[in-house]
């Protein structure tokens, strides 16, 4: 073999150079196959972090939509007890309750001129599934009705989704 000299170095050393380069790429390819622990530590950070911020406004909606949902309810109630009036001069009593807006009530006195069903779903419960209280003669409305939900802890005042949603706008009286 000859001699080498400057001229062959370049050469040289450029195969030299691809073989190490093959030899680094197919060592890193076979250690890169998973994720490393300090990769998977990060992300889960992350996640946690989006979480802790976003959760809090979505379950917020979530009680907000609730709240919003038994008004709506009530209301609907109330125009079927308003329609039920119109028809038989006086509203369900207390006794017939609101099951009287689905069926023609046999207890109390029975209406002369029923023409319900004046529900055309079935009779829902308030949001957090418990049953509205009606009251007729209603104790804030002794010339109509109270009819209301004590909200999310079930219990009289209260605030935000523990609040008490009525017929009438104000606070249940204890």
């Amino acid at each position: 073999m000859p001699p080498l000299n400057n001229r062959h170095l370049p050469l040289l050393s450029y195969h030299t150079g691809i073989q190490s380069v093959h030899r680094h790429h197919r060592w890193r390819h076979r250690t890169r196959r998973a994720f490393t622990l300090i990769e998977l530590i990060v992300v889960i950070a992350i996640i946690a972090t989006l979480a802790a911020v976003v959760a809090p406004a979505i379950f917020q909606n979530v009680g907000d939509a609730k709240v919003e949902s038994a008004k709506s309810q009530i209301e609907m109630l109330s125009l079927a007890l308003n329609a039920y009036r119109l028809d038989n001069d006086v509203y369900p009593s207390t006794e017939q309750g609101l099951a009287a807006l689905q069926t023609m009530p046999i207890t109390g006195d029975i209406p002369k001129h029923w023409r319900g069903p004046y529900l055309t779903r079935v009779l829902p419960n308030d949001p957090w599934d418990r049953s509205y209280i009606y009251r007729s003669p209603g104790t804030v409305n002794p010339k109509s009705f109270d009819l209301y939900t004590l909200g999310k802890d079930g219990k009289p005042g209260g605030a935000d989704e523990d609040a008490d949603i009525t017929s009438w706008g104000g606070a249940v009286p204890q």
